[in-house]
Formats: structure tokens, sequence, C-alpha cells
């Protein structure tokens, strides 16, 4: 029995990632640059070579689009009855065989467990956790040297909180390392939303009016950016000062804490610093999207850890109720709330100065607070992990304990051996 197959025409960058016969392919692509369509083109084509597909995205609105698109592809013979498909599942398959299709949501590696594949489709990649190919997904290619895909939008500050993954920038440090070997098993393509012909210039071209001139080169142009041009932080000077070992003796920890008032809004920021010599460590980041009783034991929970003593946190979003809500977990924590009346960046930018000075370390690395410090800049998304710090370094007050005293670290010697932090 026959029956006809609607195959889209894949446009030019499309055809890079779909008709290559390399093992690993990695997609980075601007906002409605096509990667969704592209990648059911690419599976159905799978498919029909008789390969096992599996295709996983964060979300089931990501899903259901790439579903959508590839049951419009085989939909002749699903009306045949010759695919089977069960929407429930989001399976398409030729029965009594092993080939098919199926889409399922993957935040992290266990929601990916318990299946294998010829083609493994990865699609915004950087939303995901990064065990999600290296633990399950890569060993489930090892049975018939199957294939990889991964496809993924250079996420702006706005759309990180979104990420599970422990360094939001994987997806952008993989496609760099990639690209530096020269592995002749990848394909990489990058494209933006304007490569798309099938949709509106003048549309991409008015949403640089709506969108930050950062978010717009990284959504729409697919620019993997890890520093913003204007930022109070860079990356180089944040690494200069990095340390892995905490201070033998401190003299004060602060919790810092910028609340969030719903479980669905913006995460609670919530960040552990001390005070030794004149100088200001980070210690932990226990910040997280939450309810405010959640929120508010993540740092009752940091407070205890980290030996603190205080929580310093924003009162402008919910006054007191910040204090009670801190108090229903552990009543006998010291808390001090503060009232943000000057803006972030004016805030900010003496702290901004202390780690130009050197006297700020990070003890170890934070991935998700050095991007809101090296990519915020004014009027952007509020930067929670940020505030938070910066309540518990103003609170530290190492402008006065310091004396803008400067140490080399360098010159020193074992800056990042774990049994050579030097002396304060």
């Amino acid at each position: 029995m026959g029956y006809h197959v609607v195959m889209p025409t894949p446009h030019e960058r499309q055809k890079e990632f779909v008709e290559t016969d390399k093992k690993r392919v990695m997609v980075r692509a601007g906002r409605r640059g096509g990667k969704t369509v592209g990648v059911a083109i690419r599976a159905a084509k799978k498919f029909l070579a008789g390969k096992r597909v599996l295709y996983a995205a964060p979300t089931i609105d990501q899903v259901d689009r790439f579903w959508t698109e590839t049951c419009r592809i085989f939909q002749d013979p699903i009306d045949q009855k010759i695919f089977n498909k069960n929407s429930t599942r989001h399976i398409l398959e030729l029965p009594g065989t092993e080939r098919r299709i199926r889409a399922k949501t993957a935040w992290n590696a266990d929601t990916l467990r318990g299946d294998y594949a010829d083609e493994l489709i990865l699609d915004e990649f950087q939303l995901m956790n990064e065990e999600v190919w290296g633990v399950v997904g890569a060993p489930m290619l090892a049975d018939n040297n199957g294939d990889a895909a991964f496809i993924y939008t250079p996420p702006s500050l706005a759309s990180r909180s979104a990420s599970k993954a422990n360094d939001p920038q994987h997806a952008a440090k993989m496609f760099k390392r990639i690209k530096a070997s020269g592995d002749p098993r990848w394909k990489l393509v990058h494209f933006s939303s304007h490569d798309n012909p099938h949709i509106s210039s003048e549309a991409l071209d008015e949403l640089s009016n709506d969108m930050t001139a950062l978010a717009y080169r990284m959504e729409i142009m697919a620019e993997d950016v890890d520093e913003a041009p204007g930022a109070l932080w860079t990356r180089h000077t944040i690494e200069s000062h990095r340390v892995y070992r905490i201070p033998d003796q401190t003299e004060r920890i602060i919790i810092g804490v910028d609340p969030s008032e719903t479980s669905t809004g913006d995460e609670a920021g919530i960040v552990a610093a001390a005070l030794s010599g004149g100088h200001g460590y980070i210690l932990g980041d226990d910040s997280l999207q939450g309810s405010p009783l959640q929120w508010a034991q993540a740092a009752v929970a940091a407070y205890h850890r980290h030996h603190a003593d205080m929580i310093v946190a924003e009162s402008n979003a919910g006054g007191e109720m910040v204090a009670l809500t801190i108090a229903t977990v552990d009543p006998n924590i010291r808390v001090k709330l503060v009232h943000s009346s000057r803006g972030k960046i004016v805030r900010a930018d003496p702290i901004a100065a202390q780690y130009e000075h050197g006297l700020v370390h990070h003890v170890g690395s934070f991935p998700k607070l050095e991007d809101e410090m090296c990519l915020f800049v004014p009027g952007g998304k509020s930067p929670n992990r940020l505030d938070a710090m910066v309540f518990a370094l103003i609170e530290l007050d190492l402008s006065h304990k310091s004396h803008l005293q400067v140490i080399d670290y360098k010159a020193l010697g074992g800056l990042y051996l774990p049994g050579g932090f030097p002396n304060v």
C-alpha cells in the first residue's frame, strides 16, 4: 500500500543540519529561525530510513510544536493506519518494527531515562541540565552507534531563570569547545532569525525596538554573549581574584536575600558572603524559584550551614512579611531588613569597585551569579542573585575595613591550589 509524505522544503540554513552525514550536529539559531521545522524534517528522514528517533525538549509546549510538525508530514500514512500514532505519549511508529519517533519532555537526566535511540535530538539544549547528554543521552546511543543533534538559542538573562543547567552557558561552551577542536565527527551550524525566509524581516527589525540590544543579539542574532558592554563586572575581574579555599578566620558571615513574592515569579536571591582581613568572600549561592516559605527555608539552611551572623533581606516587596516568613522557619535568627531607595546600578557600583580593587573573591565558581553580574545592564531584568550579593557585601562594609588594601594573590602564589590560600 502506498502513501504520501508531505516533506517541507528546508531553507538553506536548515539544509546544513538536515542533510549532513556527520555523527554529531550542533545548531545555534535565533528564535523563529526554523529550528523546530528543521529538526522535524531531520527526524522524519531518519524515521523513513528505518531509524528509531527520540526527540526531547524541556517543556511540553516545545514538544507539542515538534509533534505537530511531524504529524503534518506523515498525515497520509497516519490516516491510512500504516503508522500508529499515540498522541498521549507522542509516539509515531511502524507496527512490528523498532522504527518510531517519540517526543518527550526532558529537563534533566532522570526525565530522559527509559528509552534508546538511533537518533537523539536535544532541543533547547541550553535549558537542560548538562547530565541529560553526559549521563543518559550518550550511553543510549551506544548499542546502535547512533547519531545526536543539539539545538539551542543563546539564552538572554531574562530566559536563564528557566534553565535547569548548573551552568547556563554550558551549550555555548560546548559549541566553542567543539569549534576549537576541529573534531571531524561534528557539524556546527549557526544562523540568525533573519535567515528564515518565511518570516517577516520587518517584524524582526521591529523587535529591536521591543528588546534590549543584548537580548536581541542573543535570541535573534543567535550570538553567544557572556559579557555585556557596559556591565559593571567582567569575567576577567572575577576570575583574577577567584580562590578555592575560605580563610581560616572569618570576622562575619552574612546571608543576603532578595525575596520573591510568588513561587512562579522571579527567583529569590540567596547569597552567602564572609568578611576576613578587610576582604569579602562569596561562599555560596542558594538562590531558587519557589514560594516565600521555600526561599525562607533555603535562606535559613544557608544561615546554619555557613554559621552566619545575620540574614539581610530587601523589604521593598514584602515589608515585615519577609522577616515574619523567616521567623516561621527559625525564630532565633537575626534578620535585618533593608529598603532599596537607590537604583540597582547606584547601589552596586561601589561593590563593583571593590571587585576591581581585588577586595572580593569568589570561593569556587558560581555560574548563575556570575552570569547576572556580567550580563546585567541598566533597564534589564532584575538580577536577583546580584542583589542578594550586594546586600550581603554592603552589610560587611569592606570600604571601612580594608582601607582599599590590595593583595596581589598571583605574586604571593598558590591562588588556585587547594592548600595554598594566602594569609589575609
